[in-house]
């Protein structure tokens, strides 16, 4: 009896092909589960990385609400050709508190993941507002009501404390002070001294601070957006990162 006639027999019978199945499925799995269970930690640690400040977090939560994903995506994979248009590829850690994550294959627009400080607040309000005024072939909409809308924070201490629960390690402190420091990051004038204390985990990652839309007066969802744009990619020094295995 050939191979194929034996190939046939698991075919044509239902139970032995569940069987089979279940025990092809189950080695598979055991081989890319079972490693996991010696890591103390799948995540490398990267110096610089924190948590999303109150006005990031705010920020990122309007950039999910309009779909931006859909079009953009935030992982740089490790090719040549991603690597010299948008920079260093993307690490784990730097979406190691991301509710969901951004990664993504689908680039009606280009990777995000490094366009912090790449272009400055009042390029970003106006490509938000009109697109096409600073790219011509742009498919993307307009999005200057987010300069008309005011940003509603009131509850930033609950949303803190919700990413708290999954795993998100926002301190008692950074959850009391939400309110206080997205003020602090949005104004001008604002004392920033404590929103610093909370969020520089590093003294070479500063936290972007301003006015970002342009209008003092209020604070408002094209702020919480430009802030969030303003720190992609920007809380890890590529310049001295050294990969762990390489060390």
């Amino acid at each position: 009896m050939s191979i194929l006639d034996k190939h046939k027999i698991i075919e044509k019978n239902v139970s032995l092909l569940l069987v089979g199945s279940l025990v092809v499925v189950s080695i598979g799995g055991l081989v890319e589960i079972a490693p996991l269970f010696y890591f103390q930690n799948t995540i490398e640690k990267v110096e610089g990385m924190r948590p999303y400040t109150p006005l990031e977090l705010a920020g990122r939560n309007i950039y999910i609400r309009e779909g931006c994903y859909a079009c953009h995506s935030q992982m740089i994979r490790p090719f040549r050709d991603e690597v010299e248009r948008y920079g260093q590829y993307s690490l784990a850690a730097e979406s190691m508190y991301d509710h969901p994550f951004q990664w993504g294959s689908k680039r009606t627009g280009p990777d995000l993941a490094r366009v912090g400080g790449r272009y400055s607040n009042e390029w970003q309000v106006k490509h938000l507002t009109d697109p096409r005024s600073l790219v011509p072939e742009s498919l993307m909409p307009k999005y200057g009501f987010l300069s008309k809308t005011k940003l509603d924070f009131e509850n930033m201490g609950a949303h803190l404390r919700a990413n708290q629960l999954v795993g998100v390690p926002y301190s008692a402190q950074q959850v009391e002070n939400a309110i206080a420091d997205v003020v602090a990051q949005a104004t001008t004038d604002a004392d920033i001294s404590g929103l610093e204390e909370r969020y520089t985990y590093d003294e070479r990652f500063s936290v972007p601070l301003g006015d970002f839309d342009g209008n003092p007066e209020e604070i408002t969802e094209m702020d919480a957006m430009v802030a969030y744009l303003q720190m992609l990619g920007t809380l890890v020094d590529f310049s001295t990162y050294v990969p762990e295995e390489s060390r």
